[in-house]
């Protein structure tokens, strides 16, 4: 750690074991990173938690989560596409900040890229006759083409064995140039969410390419 220039930490439902100094271990190297002017980087997993969750290490966790959120250090994934974004993101800014002189790591690449980014927001659905208000998520994807081609012909598709995620957005064939970002609303079915894959297919220089993205 103290040989190290920039620090990742990642917590999923545990914030690992106390120590005489700290109450946890990782916490404990985690404040020396920071006292010591080490660029920190901290993500907090959203994913459904698992039956067996530690109770005493989740409350530790969320503790910690609100006041690393209160210092602005906290950052959030639900999949690895997302984990993926924003420790790109992390390095891109540090190596900005270093000066090294880099290009940037997410900079155009060569031909039709896509960055999958899930999103969701939640908002009013309507009253009770209580006057209480009830609610409901929207759940939809973002997607860019980080390449320097256009993709033409695009379509969605929800895939994999039983899906219980539905593409709601016009499935296409559309065209998403270089650099543009997409929004393809979806939605969630009961159970939905862990392993569910979005297929784009696309046209790039007159050959028919597909890919499927973990988006769960």
């Amino acid at each position: 750690m103290d040989d190290s220039d920039v620090v990742f930490a990642l917590f999923g439902t545990r914030l690992g074991s106390p120590t005489s100094g700290a109450v946890s271990g990782t916490v404990e190297e985690i404040e020396r990173a920071i006292d010591q002017g080490k660029s920190v980087h901290l993500d907090v997993s959203t994913a459904p938690l698992p039956n067996d969750v530690d109770t005493k290490q989740l409350e530790g966790l969320r503790a910690f989560r609100k006041e690393i959120q209160d210092r602005g250090l906290l950052g959030e994934f639900s999949n690895l596409s997302q984990l993926q974004y924003e420790v790109w993101k992390a390095i891109e800014f540090d190596i900005a900040a270093f000066a090294l002189g880099a290009p940037v790591l997410n900079g155009p690449a060569s031909g039709v890229q896509f960055q999958v980014q899930p999103q969701q927001e939640r908002e009013v659905k309507d009253y009770d006759k209580r006057g209480k208000p009830r609610y409901k998520t929207r759940h939809w994807i973002e997607v860019t083409n980080t390449g320097d081609e256009d993709a033409h012909e695009v379509t969605f598709e929800a895939v994999g064995e039983n899906p219980s995620m539905v593409v709601l957005s016009d499935s296409g064939p559309t065209v998403i140039h270089a650099g543009q970002t997409r929004r393809v609303h979806v939605a969630h079915g009961m159970g939905g969410g862990v392993q569910d894959v979005l297929c784009i297919r696309w046209s790039e220089g007159g050959e028919a390419k597909g890919r499927e993205f973990h988006v769960g």
